[in-house]
């Protein structure tokens, strides 16, 4: 019978280290009001930029707006194969200038607004679940109840 590591256990519930220790980070695609269409969870160690065709998944976006996080080559070939407008500024480690839409770039807020409604629910902001789906299914209940105000 094989051994079972707490670490395996913590990566299957979406649970790592990070700067301010063991957690889960949310990400989010939210539509141009600012309400959510998709959630995913990571731990707390995972990189922003290999979610960004998780979330786009399925959709059909005729923009992008994201952090400077989830900007990666990847990513904007996946966007210009699927004809969407990437408005992400460049990762500082790139060399060559990109250009971006400053304008459309301050729409991104609305993801911020939507992150801030929900953290103001402490069950929400702080980890109570022991499981990734118990939590993720409040951060749902949070998104709906978001979107019917």
């Amino acid at each position: 019978m094989p051994i079972q590591f707490k670490s395996n256990a913590a990566a299957a519930e979406r649970l790592g280290r990070s700067r301010g220790g063991i957690g889960t980070k949310i990400h989010a695609c939210v539509e141009s009001l600012g309400n959510a269409v998709r959630l995913i969870a990571t731990g707390g160690q995972a990189g922003d930029s290999p979610q960004v065709l998780p979330l786009l998944a399925d959709l059909a976006p005729g923009k992008v707006l994201a952090d400077t996080a989830y900007d990666s080559d990847e990513t904007r070939a996946y966007c210009a194969e699927k004809g969407i407008e990437a408005v992400i500024p460049r990762h500082p480690g790139r060399t060559q200038p990109l250009p971006m839409d400053e304008e459309t770039y301050r729409d991104r807020n609305k993801v911020e607004r939507f992150f801030g409604r929900l953290k103001q629910c402490r069950r929400l902001a702080t980890r109570y679940e022991k499981t990734v789906v118990s939590f993720l299914a409040f951060w749902h209940i949070g998104a709906m109840i978001d979107w019917i105000r």
